[in-house]
């Protein structure tokens, strides 16, 4: 079983990877969600906190001492004693607040989650694309090592001068260093998402068929609230209500609730000695009613509250005023993008033809030999040049059509429609 393994080991390194995949164990390995996460339960526990103050607390003890004259403290061999907030009003204001932090932090973890989709779909996107011009930089590749060949027979026999030659190994330089840089590109992709994902490095092969349409959207449609910009104004809110309780907690009086509980000892302190009516057993519980009078502490608590909600207030309403220009921006650039795709598209279509046309006229001739002004013969180098540049038009097209889908992408999510496109993801 072990040989087995070992020998299945290689072609198990590398395997097609759909999109769903990859978005899943990002969100689940993601630092970011993990941190949200944990705001959301660190909220969880501050409303438990703030809940819980009308819960009776139970605490036993013991206060075992030796007085030597007069005693100085109780002879409690064990105590019990309970407490418990009964009314407050800024307690109220504190448990809504606790609330409000409870919903904005579950609306930032959402938002990690989406945003950490986006990061993982767009460095998915661009692997697979990548791949994909890999494949034609390295025809280009081949089809200028071909050039160069024929130069250099060229050169050789005098037909064509020695610049000719130079020129088709500056071209194929030129070429293997742009294919160079798109293996750097996808070293670097691969990494990334395998620290998205946790998956070894190279481990992922893009499946372009998990890949669903990126729909055309514009800034014309109606933009729903932005998870991050909803958690900012509910964690307004939040602050808001906590700045009102602190201004309530030396407005209004409050009203808590306590027991106590002794077993009381006469063999170390000799109580007996200096009070009458000694007891073992001794229990005492009531009403305490707090009246704020002069606390300036307080006063001061309330202003920092106000001041830290405003703050929040205005950052909210500043992360608004971003997205709503990042809108706008993506707005414009989509629409430079989508018609510079289009161009791409169109000239690769020609490289094509024109290709299509060089290898037609070196297969059968111009028609025209001997004729009087006809266009000369084409040479062997004019069809490694047109296939050179119909890869090239194709590796424009498949640049242009990245930068479109990025920018979509990055539209969708400032216009608050990712969530659809995640959920179409998952049907795929």
């Amino acid at each position: 079983m072990a040989g087995f393994a070992l020998a299945c080991a290689p072609a198990l390194a590398t395997a097609q990877v759909s999109l769903t995949t990859v978005v899943e164990l990002a969100q689940q390995n993601s630092s970011a969600v993990k941190l949200a996460s944990a705001d959301l339960q660190k909220a969880q526990a501050a409303l438990a906190q703030t809940e819980d103050a009308y819960i009776p607390n139970f605490v036993i003890g013991s206060q075992i001492g030796y007085s030597y004259g007069f005693p100085t403290g109780q002879p409690s061999l064990g105590n019990a004693s309970m407490q418990s907030l009964v009314l407050s009003f800024s307690q109220r204001q504190y448990t809504k607040a606790a609330r409000a932090g409870v919903e904005a932090a579950n609306l930032g973890l959402k938002d990690a989650k989406e945003q950490v989709a986006l990061d993982a779909s767009m460095a998915y996107i661009e692997m697979d694309a990548i791949g994909s011009e890999l494949d034609a930089a390295r025809e280009q590749e081949q089809d200028s090592a071909r050039l160069v060949i024929i130069e250099q027979q060229r050169t050789e026999g005098g037909v064509d001068p020695l610049s000719a030659l130079l020129q088709a190994k500056l071209t194929a330089a030129q070429l293997k260093l742009s294919r160079l840089h798109l293996e750097t590109r996808s070293a670097t992709l691969a990494k990334q998402l395998s620290t998205l994902t946790d998956l070894p490095v190279g481990s992922i092969v893009p499946d372009h068929s998990s890949i669903p349409d990126i729909p055309a959207v514009s800034a014309d449609e109606a933009p729903r609230p932005l998870l991050g910009i909803q958690s900012a104004n509910v964690l307004a809110r939040s602050k808001l209500l906590e700045a009102k309780g602190a201004d309530l907690a030396w407005r209004r009086p409050s009203i808590g609730f306590g027991a106590v509980y002794n077993y009381d000892s006469n063999e170390l302190n000799n109580y007996t000695k200096y009070y009458n009516n000694f007891t073992p057993n001794n229990i005492s519980f009531g009403l305490q009613i707090s009246v704020p009078f002069f606390d300036f502490a307080v006063r001061a608590k309330a202003k920092v509250s106000a001041a830290e909600a405003l703050r929040a207030k205005v950052e909210a309403e500043q992360a608004q005023q971003q997205n709503d220009i990042q809108i706008s921006q993506l707005t414009a650039s989509l629409r430079e993008l989508d018609a510079q795709a289009e161009v791409a598209g169109l000239k690769q279509q020609i490289a094509e033809q024109q290709l299509k046309s060089v290898v037609a006229q070196l297969e059968v001739g111009n028609g025209a030999t001997g004729t009087p002004g006809a266009p000369a013969q084409l040479s062997p180098t004019a069809e490694q040049q047109a296939r050179i540049d119909e890869r090239q038009k194709y590796l424009d097209a498949l640049d242009s059509e990245l930068d479109l889908s990025k920018a979509r992408l990055n539209l969708l999510r400032a216009l608050g429609h990712m969530q659809d496109w995640l959920d179409e993801l998952h049907t795929k």
